[in-house]
């Protein structure tokens, strides 16, 4: 249900409000009376929308709207005056606000502005999770047998609200999978929150996990939610989870186990329903064994484990995702698209990508990209210390089998690259029969012109 917030100086306008707003709405609404109040319930609660009035003493509209600006607050504002002075109106959409309304329009009409404000905040909301999502760490793009499998574990395990322990090396893609279980889990419209426990001082973790009440610590001048509340009813992404302190493993232990969290300071409990998704690159057994990670919250995070596959296990997706990263590299710079040749896809997909898999790609195809006068970026825009290395099979967990299909399918992708994809050409080069059974192997490679 929608959650309203009156601010009005003048109980009986701030009351006929709230009650014309339930009744035609079937919003829930609360009141207050001045803009100190406003901002203490904002930082505690999870409004939709907010009506303020303008003309209020002591701390009048404009100071909240700025504070909340100051705060980086997303909750829409529609700010009402019965001055009918729009100058200030205007003024006040420029601190941030919605829009406005005079206090003598009709009901029905504010009832539409609020439909309006939560779903600009809605769409907004959803174009932000599709930037971030295209912008240019996509992981999850290939056709590989190994990318295929991960795929199809992601569905398997996204519609069960159960914890999911997500492993990998280091910039496999582990958020990009906590994403995507997100997207095709039952919840996908509720909030995504990602927080990374490695990037938390270690005073400030229980804060922003579970929130905390104004003055609980030094600082702390507002009530403040944590991720558990933000994320409520979608997702708690918790990437570095092995990184986080042994006292805060054992209240996110209970907070697990409860599904109810304590702000800092506080003595109620509220009730928390988010799922939780954690991620990381340690080997937490071994954490476990040596004293550093709770083994009861292992095994309550280890419900359902996914494990990402390191580039080096699907080189055969290096062309597609290099391509990919180029395109969205050179939109970004304003540049006209650049081109891989394939001597230079030869040696993307020779390298090892030990040090930062795709995360590493990136960064490399960003760096030949500048370096590129042309069109077409050749192998010697490939950096020096990618040259010359061939680690087939490199990645230790493969059989002879999978060793096989992969090397086959990197063979063919590269020829079809040395021949523009050209179908005919590539089967004549690489000795087959005829065009249909390079088909025939493309198909079965699941291959595909990117």
């Amino acid at each position: 249900m929608t959650l309203v917030l009156v601010v009005d100086d003048v109980p009986a306008m701030a009351e006929q409000y709230a009650y014309d707003l339930r009744r035609l709405g079937g919003y829930e609404v609360e009141i207050v009376q001045d803009g100190r109040q406003a901002l203490e319930r904002l930082g505690g609660e999870a409004f939709d929308c907010v009506i303020l009035d303008l003309e209020m003493p002591g701390m009048d509209g404009f100071e909240v709207l700025r504070t909340l600006e100051r705060r980086g607050s997303e909750v829409p504002v529609i700010v009402y005056t019965g001055t009918g002075d729009y100058d200030r109106c205007i003024q006040a959409v420029r601190l941030g606000a919605y829009g406005f309304i005079d206090k003598a329009e009709p009901v029905e009409r504010i009832v539409r502005e609020i439909e309006l404000a939560t779903e600009r905040r809605r769409l907004r909301a959803e174009v932000r999770t599709l930037r971030h999502r295209l912008d240019g760490e996509s992981a999850l793009v290939g056709s590989s047998a190994a990318l295929q499998r991960l795929r199809e574990q992601i569905a398997r395990v996204a519609p069960v609200p159960s914890t999911v322990l997500i492993t990998g090396e280091s910039g496999t893609g582990k958020e990009l999978v906590a994403r995507e279980l997100h997207r095709l889990g039952a919840h996908a419209t509720a909030p995504f929150v990602a927080l990374n426990a490695a990037a938390l001082p270690e005073h400030l973790v229980e804060s922003e996990l579970f929130g905390h009440e104004r003055g609980a610590f030094t600082g702390a001048s507002a009530t403040r939610k944590g991720a558990f509340e933000a994320a409520e009813r979608g997702t708690l992404f918790l990437d570095e989870i092995g990184e986080l302190p042994l006292a805060a493993q054992a209240k996110l232990l209970r907070v697990l186990e409860d599904h109810r969290v304590t702000r800092v300071g506080a003595t109620r409990p509220i009730t928390v329903e988010a799922r939780v998704v954690a991620a990381t690159n340690r080997e937490l057994e071994a954490e476990v064994r040596a004293g550093r990670f709770r083994q009861d919250l292992f095994y309550r995070l280890n419900v359902h484990q996914i494990a990402v596959p390191p580039l080096r296990e699907r080189r055969s997706d290096v062309p597609e995702i290099a391509e990919g990263f180029a395109a969205a590299i050179s939109a970004r710079f304003g540049m006209r698209p650049k081109r891989l040749a394939p001597d230079t896809i030869d040696l993307l997909m020779a390298y090892d990508w030990s040090r930062n898999n795709v995360r590493e790609l990136r960064n490399v195809v960003e760096r030949m990209i500048i370096a590129a006068d042309g069109e077409v970026i050749g192998p010697e825009h490939v950096p020096s210390e990618l040259r010359g290395e061939t680690p087939l099979g490199s990645g230790g967990g493969e059989s002879f089998q999978e060793l096989k299909a992969e090397a086959e399918r990197r063979i063919v992708i590269a020829a079809l690259e040395r021949h523009g994809w050209h179908v005919t050409r590539t089967a004549e080069a690489l000795g087959l029969a005829d065009h249909a059974s390079l088909l025939k192997i493309m198909r079965r490679h699941n291959i595909r012109r990117p």
